[in-house]
């Protein structure tokens, strides 16, 4: 009952989780820097029109406003940190060439993205702005996959999508542009009884109607490509998006593929080429979402291609085995110099040690004590301890 004064889909880490939680930030801020990645940390609240995308409905509703009492401008508590990095990459670095960011902090959403989602998450993730090609997608992918198996998980599978699939079949027909979100969505749920009434109320093209149910069917391998290709419109920007697709799947042989051409959710709509999602058994959701989004940081003076992804650490770790506790060390409360600089030693060794102030009765699930500092002739000195 850890959140029983706590609103809705919020809830308190104790300690032995949030210790692997705080470990998992280290190891993969660490694997990142190793990347090149720089860290940056942009604030937890901006001006409302700083976190927002002017069509980002989705990202909108999940925003937490509240007034500045400086200024009386609206506020927002941020809810993803994608576009404050582009900010910031935008902005106030300005680099020329590629630039490399990773970043770790907690948003908040407004309403939970599911039954089972928090409404506060820890999001870890890495970008990288300036080079339009698919090496900086395929680099991109294979961090993603080596952050969820730092971490432990075993067997994680990649879906991946290119969105532009679906959006130059939109555009091809101009009955749907104005009604591209709801194709989206209906193309997401594979709702083709949908799509039929949708384009018969706009009067769309019977050619556009089968161009976008063939999308619903087209999932499984990497032979989707070759499917699509042989039965969706000729039109540049689906090829594109497919040659996209099949380099991609070609760089990645070292986890299982699937391919979902009507898959167009799971983010928060700024992208704009090739998306992905890594899963594993023992979550109800994606692990990792990322996916390429060109040109996000125009509002901030500066359209600069960019891909990256970003997960949520409470997640992640609440789907690995229970934590285990950490060693310790027990020591005795005393004045002695020479226990205080052996106390001192081991902790700069890295060791735990746990001094018991007098009359202390040791209750803790978070560690394992099984060794103790005890007075000898030769000074102080570690003597095991039997663990239950």
């Amino acid at each position: 009952m850890s959140n029983w004064l706590l609103p809705e889909n919020l809830s308190d880490i104790l300690p032995a989780e949030a210790r692997r939680i705080e470990e998992l930030r280290r190891q993969l801020l660490d694997l990142y820097r190793t990347h090149g990645f720089e860290l940056v940390a942009p604030p937890m609240v901006e001006y409302l029109d700083s976190l927002m995308l002017a069509d980002d409905e989705a990202l909108r509703l999940r925003t937490c406003k509240l007034v500045d009492q400086l200024s009386g401008l609206t506020m927002g508590v941020r809810a993803d940190m994608t576009v404050q990095v582009s900010r910031i990459d935008a902005h106030l670095l300005n680099r020329p060439g590629v630039t490399r960011l990773c970043y770790c902090g907690p948003v908040v959403h407004a309403r939970p993205s599911g039954l089972l989602s928090d409404r506060e998450l820890l999001q870890i993730g890495a970008e990288i702005f300036g080079h339009a090609g698919v090496q900086a997608d395929i680099e991109c992918v294979r961090l993603a996959l080596e952050s969820v198996r730092c971490a432990g998980v075993a067997q994680p599978s990649l879906d991946l999508n290119h969105p532009g699939v679906g959006r130059a079949l939109v555009d091809a027909d101009p009955a749907l542009i104005d009604v591209a979100d709801t194709v989206f969505d209906l193309l997401s749920s594979k709702d083709a009884p949908g799509l039929q009434l949708l384009c018969r109320d706009v009067g769309a093209r019977d050619d556009s109607l089968r161009a976008l149910k063939t999308l619903t069917t087209l999932y499984g391998g990497l032979d989707v490509v070759d499917r699509a290709r042989q039965c969706l419109p000729d039109l540049p920007a689906v090829h594109a998006a497919l040659d996209a697709l099949r380099t991609l799947c070609q760089a990645l042989s070292d986890a299982p593929v699937a391919i979902d051409l009507a898959d167009m959710g799971g983010s928060y709509g700024y992208h704009s080429g090739v998306v992905f999602s890594i899963y594993a058994a023992g979550w109800h959701d994606a692990l990792v979402r990322g996916g390429r989004y060109d040109g996000i940081g125009r509002k901030f003076g500066r359209a600069r291609p960019a891909t990256g992804f970003s997960l949520d650490l409470r997640k992640l770790s609440a789907g690995l085995p229970d934590a285990q506790r950490a060693r310790a060390i027990r020591a005795p409360w005393s004045d002695d110099p020479g226990l205080t600089r052996v106390v001192a030693d081991l902790r700069t060794q890295g060791h735990i040690v746990i001094q018991h102030l007098p009359g202390e009765q040791q209750q803790s699930d978070e560690f394992q004590v099984d060794q103790e500092l005890i007075s000898s002739d030769n000074g102080w000195v570690l003597h095991p301890l039997a663990v239950a």
